[in-house]
């Protein structure tokens, strides 16, 4: 098996700088920046009481298109997901998700094995990973191992591909994995080869990740949302999802903003 920690960087085309949005970061006023801080953590807490609901993930699981399967952030369910999910499986898609990795704090290289376990329980094949935050760190992973070609492509939303500026301030070590000097997250950053098969989207503004998530030879989709959370439930974030799940976008190195 091969880890991305041995190999060397692949050549991949080059990438745009994300153009400016209608609100770029340094733009955005202080109290906008607060409020948009505080409405993240209460969409956060929201979903965190309703992944007690009545909704199961067998609920998702019909459906004729390209399988999905959904990766949470850490401290994350399944149900975060779910605005995403809906639209998925209403376009025709099976959703599925991994109970096994549960509130998702364990490392990457061991999370990303769990999910190609799945893909190969289940014989799932040209699979969309559809990520948020950390799993699109879980789903690049798998996506270099010599199993990932289970994997067609991955949709990643405020993934911390360049790490976090917070993570050195973290109080718990499955926390401080999110600086860009972790030997994991910076091992991903040289291995270029899977990147043209990635959809990066990210908001103008990201309560945990202040730099953003564009990720080099990558498609990256900036949408005017602030936040770290609330952009699941973003308008534009479900377009840049399912305009993903259609088929390849507009190709390795494209960036663009979506209104």
């Amino acid at each position: 098996m091969t880890d991305p920690t041995a190999r060397s960087a692949a050549a991949a085309g080059p990438t745009r700088a994300v153009p400016p949005g209608r609100l770029p970061v340094d733009r955005v006023p202080v109290l906008r920046r607060a409020w948009w801080a505080v409405l993240d953590w209460w969409y956060a807490a929201r979903w965190q009481l309703r992944s007690a609901g009545p909704t199961t993930a067998e609920d998702y699981r019909t459906g004729e298109g390209q399988p999905v399967v959904v990766v949470p952030g850490v401290y994350e369910t399944w149900h975060f997901m779910r605005p995403l999910m809906d639209a998925l499986h209403d376009a025709g898609h099976p959703v599925h998700v991994l109970p096994v990795l549960r509130h998702n704090i364990r490392p990457v290289p061991e999370s990303a094995r769990e999910v190609l376990a799945y893909l190969e329980a289940e014989g799932l094949r040209d699979v969309l990973v559809v990520a948020h935050s950390k799993g699109g760190l879980i789903g690049k992973y798998a996506m270099t191992l010599p199993e990932g070609d289970r994997i067609d492509r991955m949709v990643a939303v405020s993934t911390p591909f360049a790490g976090s500026a917070y993570a050195r301030l973290a109080p718990v070590r499955h926390l401080r994995v999110f600086r860009a000097a972790d030997p994991v997250l910076a091992a991903l950053g040289r291995d270029l080869a899977v990147n043209a098969r990635i959809t990066s989207v990210w908001g103008v503004f990201d309560t945990l990740i202040p730099a953003g998530s564009e990720l080099a030879g990558a498609t990256n989709v900036r949408v005017p949302v602030g936040g770290h959370f609330r952009i699941l439930a973003a308008r534009q974030t479900r377009e840049a999802v399912l305009a993903a799940a259609a088929g390849p976008g507009p190709g390795p190195g494209q960036a663009r903003d979506s209104a």
